[in-house]
């Protein structure tokens, strides 16, 4: 067990840090990014009319934090599977999810005011790393399939 846990020292210690890393920006998300939604969705949002935002900052912030989540998933994502195709095909996921998320997230903006619970939740897919925690345990499910 040792034996093997040296083996992976360098994997598990990388691992560590990107984990930390994604724990700094959510830990540090209100000074970080615009996003008028942190307060409104803490609240009784459901009884509330969503906040006015600056459309192009929110747009501006909420790039800047899938994007740092993006690359953060990326390189742990290469850090556990030292796999290019396997980083390839999650990058093209992540675009695909990028594109969906940030369509479905203006469009309950501008044309379903009173879908809070639906804008919370593509909000949550675009702030968070869910993807990637989605993606370690097929990716890895789907190597062991292969070795079988």
């Amino acid at each position: 067990m040792l034996n093997r846990f040296k083996e992976y020292r360098s994997k598990i210690l990388a691992a560590i840090v990107i984990v930390l890393c994604f724990v700094l920006i959510r830990a540090f998300e209100t000074s970080l990014f615009y996003d008028p939604f942190l307060q409104y969705f803490e609240s009784d949002f459901s009884s509330f009319p969503l906040p006015k935002v600056d459309v192009f900052r929110i747009f501006c912030n909420l790039l800047i934090r899938f994007t740092l989540n993006t690359v953060l998933s990326l390189v742990l994502i290469y850090v556990l599977f030292k796999d290019l195709e396997i980083l390839k095909f999650t990058s093209y996921l992540f675009l695909f999810f990028f594109l969906i998320l940030f369509t479905m997230f203006f469009v309950i903006i501008q044309y379903f005011q009173d879908s809070s619970w639906a804008l919370f939740y593509v909000r949550r897919f675009i702030i968070q790393p869910l993807l990637v925690l989605l993606f370690i345990p097929a990716f890895y499910y789907q190597l062991q399939d292969l070795k079988k």
